[in-house]
């Protein structure tokens, strides 16, 4: 094989794994949104088996041997960027035993689908058996992915998700805005303390909601020949770049939760749909993080999605589809979409209470897998770090507690910190657009989004992941993390 060939026979092989990728995320968007109950023992026997097959396909012997060529090779910088990505795949997927690729496959899908049954009937007991088998498997995974890079366990499972980043700088960063956020909201309860109360006309029917959230998607430029919009139990944005499927859940009573959380995710989905088409089969034309990917979600939902423009623009949607008899008035919805209130759950949390719900997780899954708790831990631990967070007890209350999330049972440890990574990368995008295109705000003011998305376009979307995080952020706004963008984002929207 000559060595211009190695390049290209890595090439191939990435796309071939890419396929069956995108079966993998179809039938997993099918089995968490279509599929009847009982097809799910057979549904998560096929995905373990294609887990398997991906498995094998991805760390077949003669991809070492093409690396190794291929590194000697006369290649441009985007094909050396590629190499690099494609370099990472492998470490990260050889570093684990085929038996235990197939054991997390199966104990997730169980315990992903018991959990919709067990956290309505607030069944802790029953959880807790399902958990501790992701979490001792997630452990394994972690000490054999830490003797492979060095790092300390969680650092390899975070790495996963947020390359480069580590519990040092997590503990920094977290810390940093620990210093400043339980007086920040205090500071913005007092001052909303004499708000009225909202009171909103519901029932909302569920779908009169869609056809309003299919509005709002279709005036963030969503690209429907390329994706849709369904229900989950949980929220998400899954599918391939080609077919993006985001899910909303409804409720009756408060249209606004599932309006953000249609905007939240056609953040993420207008990312995915803009990646660059010629490196979309590779590990270079994939989301250069999800920290980066909760960035453009966020940026839509909070940047954008609950600035005083957008509401004003919002107003008319939700007076035709779901007020036509009661019209909403605009500071009605202005205050509901500026509203701090502490909660129990994440996903409803407003932008300034929601950090304190992902340091919680992150101090519970970063100390489960390094091994100083246990799952049976975990209600105790909650209870105390809400009480300390955010002044809110969870004491029996385990379904508004610790099993409100998807993210354990599905065995995605080490994602949590990427959420507000991500609100601290979108208000410093957000910055830094603003200080490119000093018009933006007036732009948007009038409905038009253009350059907003220009600047995402240039700067994120197209970039996927020639770039490592930092040489990302750093390109696109002059410099690498800070944390101070956020805070300044937050004390001049709410204070």
């Amino acid at each position: 094989m000559s060595k211009q060939s190695a390049y290209q026979a890595l090439s191939q092989h990435f796309q071939h794994l890419s396929k069956l990728s995108h079966l993998s995320a179809i039938c997993g968007w099918d089995q968490a949104t279509m599929m009847p109950d009982g097809g799910n023992q057979a549904r998560a026997e096929a995905l373990a088996e294609l887990a398997v097959l991906i498995h094998e396909k991805a760390t077949r012997p003669e991809m070492q041997d093409w690396l190794g060529q291929a590194a000697q090779e006369n290649l441009n910088p985007i094909q050396q960027a590629s190499l690099r990505e494609m370099e990472r795949s492998w470490c990260n997927n050889t570093a684990l035993p085929a038996d235990l690729v197939k054991a997390k496959s199966l104990a997730t899908a169980h315990c992903e689908h018991a959990w919709r049954d067990q956290r309505g009937a607030n069944d802790w007991k029953s959880f807790q058996v399902n958990l501790q088998a992701v979490m001792q498997l997630a452990i394994e995974e972690a000490q054999i992915r830490a003797e492979q890079t060095g790092l300390n366990p969680y650092d390899a499972m975070l790495d996963l998700y947020e390359p480069g980043m580590q519990m040092q700088r997590l503990d920094t960063v977290f810390g940093e805005i620990q210093t400043w956020l339980p007086q920040l909201i205090q500071q913005v309860v007092d001052k909303q303390s004499t708000w009225p109360a909202l009171q909103l006309n519901w029932p909302f029917p569920s779908e009169q909601q869609k056809q309003l959230g299919l509005a709002v998607m279709e005036k963030l430029q969503f690209d429907f020949k390329r994706g849709r919009l369904d229900v989950s139990a949980h929220p998400f944005c899954g599918g391939v770049p080609s077919d993006v499927r985001i899910t909303t859940r409804y409720e009756e009573e408060d249209f606004t939760r599932s309006l953000m959380g249609v905007v939240h995710e056609t953040g993420h989905a207008r990312y995915e749909q803009n990646l660059p088409l010629d490196y979309l089969d590779l590990p270079l034309g994939q989301a250069r993080s999800m920290g980066i990917h909760e960035s453009q979600s966020l940026f839509f939902e909070m940047q954008l999605g609950r600035s005083q423009p957008f509401v004003e623009q919002l107003l008319p949607l939700v007076n035709q589809h779901l007020c036509q008899q009661q019209p909403m008035q605009l500071e009605e919805l202005k205050r509901h979409y500026l509203s701090v209130k502490p909660g129990y759950i994440r996903v409803d949390a407003d932008e300034l209470t929601y950090p304190a719900h992902v340091m919680l997780r992150y101090e519970l899954e970063r100390d489960l897998i390094n091994q100083k708790i246990s799952v049976a831990d975990i209600p105790q631990l909650w209870d105390q770090k809400m009480q300390q967070y955010l002044g809110l007890s969870t004491k029996g209350n385990f379904k508004d507690g610790c099993m409100q999330d998807v993210h354990w049972p599905a065995g995605l440890i080490g994602y949590f910190p990427s959420y507000s990574l991500g609100a601290m990368y979108a208000a410093q995008f957000h910055a830094a657009l603003v200080k490119a295109k000093p018009d933006t705000p007036q732009a948007i003011a009038a409905g038009d989004y253009s350059g907003a998305f220009a600047w995402l376009q240039q700067h994120i979307w197209s970039q996927a992941s020639i770039y490592e995080t930092d040489e990302l952020v750093r390109r696109a706004t002059g410099e690498t993390l800070n944390s101070q963008y956020f805070e300044q984002h937050l004390r001049t929207r709410y204070l």
